[in-house]
């Protein structure tokens, strides 16, 4: 009984412990899961703006909007290359909607309902508005236009009334990010002190004497570079050199090249076509639904029938058929439907130009050049080699061949007038002149006045399933016997076959590795957080070809290190050693300069500089020093600087004179032009400020 006492007393306890652990059990994998939300995962969001998560769901839904947009503006979905701007759209869109709102909202900016009305059919119409809406028979805007489309909306199409819906949405956002920008670019202000600056930065002038002994007349290979010292430097200029989330990888491809029996069978496929086209009723229909690349169904002139068919122009009859032509990896076959006439001649021809420039002498000399040419093709001399001798454009190599050429094709007009009133085949009596010289003209194929309606079909070789499963075969049994970086590159060694590949720094939204397109998934699998450094991938299949991946480094935001940039690194150090050695050398000059650089050797040189201007931040013979420019113009007329180190070698400057800047009543020219600097770029530097401001995490190389 005292037992039973105990479980009665106890019950209640109990029953609530047995209803926690039923909870637990239901949602635990919720709460306590890996996508658990109370243990700070956020798996499923694709990025951090300002302190709030977007999750990929709401990124999604924007993405989509925005992919609607596009298909319904272009009639098609957006192809794989385009997609990348799409994502970056879509999440510059959360920026605003976050970063941004957070500033409108401290300023107590706002749109209210009257500017958007005003924005759709007041006095101030958005833009799109203003093109979207424009009277046929007056060519201007017409607002009645819009107040009719408006007041039928409800019976428009889902899709209009859906893509309506989006760009109303966006008036207010694009009106009110105008106004926060306007108000910063407004507050704009240039002092007469820097205005009179900007006047004498570009006004007074230096005249120099320099002495300049580059960096690489040091060789590299004489320059010995520690790690210790790229990290002191590093360390020191740690400003300069942000932390990069990069990935580097080394990749091997597998193609999937057409075999030949690929080849085999699409011959026999093109020959069972050309048979059906030849017997077709309607041809042009049949060619359509067949070939794997559109051609031109109406009626061609000479310069437009393919090249593979002017051969055999000579044979062309009505219902012939001509093919399989091969062309690379395309076979192609040709049914002549009808011949008709037309208004517009086209003609053959040959030539050799002989250029001159506008000057008298130049006609005269290749005039006479022409005429030489001339009198020695009419004595037997062949006018192809003699185009391929003296023929001073992009013919010559063809024998001075400019294929056939339909009147009004684009020949300047004196050339095209020579052409066209010569009757029959053969050369031109005499040379014509054009704006570019001299011309010998030969008419290869007499004038026609005949246009072709061909039906085509083009098929293109691709690899059959059997060659793609045999390369895949290849490719599964590398991946499946390779687990390391070290594996990777030993069988890369051993087999003759293989070629490796590096792709140094990927970024997480890098849509293409090297010369690989579309090789989203293979960037997205070196930023997975799972990925390691000497992990080997799967196979990816990225068109045709099949791919592995080992990934061999890696960096991230918050920690920087020798290894992020040592190329910059060791190109910076050892300018500074060069800059030591080159100083060492010259020890504490005194005496003329070109006596240092005698004494220096043939590495120094002296040279001079006119006119140099603060603005130029650049130096004749030296390039790019805003340094150098600078100390010019902290000397006196006379002085000259110790040796230096610049950004492309050490110098010594010398002023010779100084013509300063004339005194003007009026600066306001100087005060606008660095108004509207600094006014053109405010868009650009408050995204920046705005960005920067927002603390943003971007993770959506973890979904896209």
């Amino acid at each position: 009984m005292a037992l039973i006492g105990k479980i009665k007393e106890k019950s209640g306890w109990a029953i609530g412990f047995i209803a926690i652990a039923l909870g637990l059990f239901v949602v635990g994998g919720d709460i306590l899961g890996p996508n658990s939300v109370i243990l700070g995962n956020d798996s499923q969001n694709v990025g951090v703006i300002a302190g709030e998560k977007i999750s990929a769901q709401e990124y999604g839904q924007e993405l989509e909007v925005l992919k609607n947009n596009y298909a319904a503006q272009l009639g098609r979905q957006p192809s794989e290359e385009e997609l990348p701007g799409l994502r970056e759209q879509a999440w510059n869109r959360f920026i605003e909607k976050i970063a941004y709102q957070k500033q409108y909202e401290k300023l107590g900016l706002a749109v209210t309902a009257d500017e958007l009305t005003d924005m759709v059919q007041g006095d101030n119409i958005h833009p799109a508005i203003q093109q979207s809406f424009v009277n046929p028979s007056t060519n201007q805007f017409d607002k009645n236009l819009v107040i009719r489309y408006l007041k039928s909306f409800d019976t428009l199409p889902v899709n209009a009334q859906a893509a309506w819906i989006n760009f109303e949405s966006q008036l207010g956002p694009e009106r009110l990010k105008a106004k926060y920008e306007n108000m910063l670019r407004l507050s704009t202000y240039v002092t007469k002190a820097e205005a009179r600056r900007e006047y004498e930065d570009q006004t007074t002038q230096a005249d120099v004497r320099f002495l300049y002994v580059p960096f690489f007349s040091i060789p590299d290979s004489s320059i010995k570079i520690t790690d210790e010292q790229l990290q002191q430097y590093l360390d020191k200029n740690k400003s300069k050199y942000k932390g990069e989330n990069t990935r580097t990888i080394q990749y091997v491809t597998f193609p999937i090249l057409p075999s030949s029996q690929d080849s085999s069978e699409l011959y026999q496929e093109i020959k069972d076509l050309a048979k059906g086209l030849a017997a077709a009723q309607d041809d042009s229909t049949f060619a359509r639904a067949n070939t794997d690349v559109p051609a031109n169904a109406g009626y061609i002139t000479m310069d437009q029938v393919p090249q593979e068919l002017q051969g055999e122009i000579a044979t062309f009859i009505k219902g012939g058929m001509y093919g399989p032509y091969r062309e690379g990896d395309t076979y192609s076959i040709y049914k002549l439907t009808d011949i008709k006439d037309d208004s517009v001649a086209s003609v053959r021809a040959s030539h050799i130009l002989f250029r001159s420039d506008s000057t008298a002498a130049s006609q005269s000399e290749a005039l006479k050049k022409a005429q030489e040419v001339l009198a020695q093709i009419k004595a037997g001399a062949s006018f192809e080699e003699m185009a391929r001798i003296h023929g001073a454009d992009g013919t010559a190599q063809q024998g001075g061949d400019l294929g056939w050429y339909t009147q009004g094709g684009g020949f300047v007009k004196p050339f095209e007038d020579a052409l066209f009133n010569f009757n029959g085949t053969g050369l031109l009596p005499n040379p014509v002149k054009t704006e570019f010289g001299y011309h010998l003209i030969k008419v290869t194929q007499p004038k026609t006045r005949r246009k072709y309606k061909l039906a085509t079909i083009k098929k293109q070789i691709a690899p059959g399933e059997a060659t793609r499963e045999e390369a895949f075969r290849k490719a599964d049994e590398f991946a499946g016997t390779t687990s390391t970086s070290q594996d990777f590159i030993t069988k890369v060694s051993k087999d003759a076959t293989l070629a490796s590949f590096t792709a140094e720094k990927l970024r997480p939204g890098d849509n293409n590795v090297n010369a690989l397109p579309n090789a989203r998934e293979v960037v997205r699998w070196a930023f997975s957080e799972e990925t390691e450094v000497g992990d080997v991938s799967q196979v990816f299949e990225l068109d045709n070809q099949y791919v592995i991946a080992t990934l061999t480094g890696k960096t991230d935001e918050g920690q920087v290190n020798v290894d992020n940039y040592r190329p910059e690194l060791t190109s910076a150090v050892r300018n500074e050693l060069k800059a030591q050695q080159i100083m060492q050398k010259l020890g504490t000059p005194t005496g003329d300069l070109q006596a240092l650089a005698s004494s220096y050797g043939g590495q120094a040189q002296v040279n001079t500089a006119q006119d140099v201007t603060m603005s130029s931040n650049t130096l004749q013979n030296v390039g790019f020093d805003p340094e150098a420019v600078g100390r010019i113009f902290g000397l006196k007329k006379g002085q000259r600087t110790q040796p230096f180190a610049g950004a492309n070698g050490v110098l010594i400057i010398e002023l010779t004179d100084l013509t300063p800047a004339p005194e003007v009543a009026d600066y306001s020219q100087y005060k606008n032009q660095v108004t509207q600097t600094i006014s053109s770029r405010s868009p650009y530097y408050i995204n920046e400020a705005i960005k920067e401001k927002a603390d943003i995490e971007d993770k959506r190389y973890r979904f896209y």
